[in-house]
């Protein structure tokens, strides 16, 4: 197996919620493993997400879980995840699926580089980058 370097998203009980919802977005295959799959079924966080890997057919991976309890995720930690490429339709509706109820920083729309660019925030506290350069050719 080759090395891969990939998010990893921590959710303080909502991780289900969360990578389905990415699921939605970027298509591909969930894999869900709660608490209760690992023998902690009688406990109240049986039916939380221990881990949890979104594959896409286009390459992109993202893994998350929920905090093991009595553990806090801290919010709006020094990271982004960010998308970038140059097929515009495909990262517009990324765009569209991640920014829907949550907020947005940096409107998606052309910069001094040239590229269209914007930053979000999306319904789980997760910030985005969205980065839509000119195809190379």
């Amino acid at each position: 197996m080759a090395t891969r370097l990939n998010p990893y998203l921590s959710f303080n009980g909502t991780a289900r919620q969360a990578l389905e919802f990415y699921r939605e977005v970027f298509g591909g295959t969930l894999t869900l493993n709660s608490y209760g799959d690992f023998g902690q079924g009688d406990t109240p966080h049986a039916d939380q997400i221990m881990h949890g890997m979104l594959e896409t057919p286009g390459g992109l991976t993202l893994m998350g879980a929920d905090n093991p309890p009595g553990m806090e995720v801290p919010q709006g930690g020094p990271f982004s995840v960010s998308l970038s490429g140059d097929d515009a339709a495909e990262l517009r509706g990324y765009w569209e699926k991640l920014s829907e109820g949550g907020s947005v920083s940096v409107p998606l729309e052309r910069q001094m580089w040239g590229d269209e660019f914007g930053m979000c925030t999306d319904r789980f506290g997760v910030p985005w980058m969205v980065n839509i350069g000119s195809p190379q050719g």
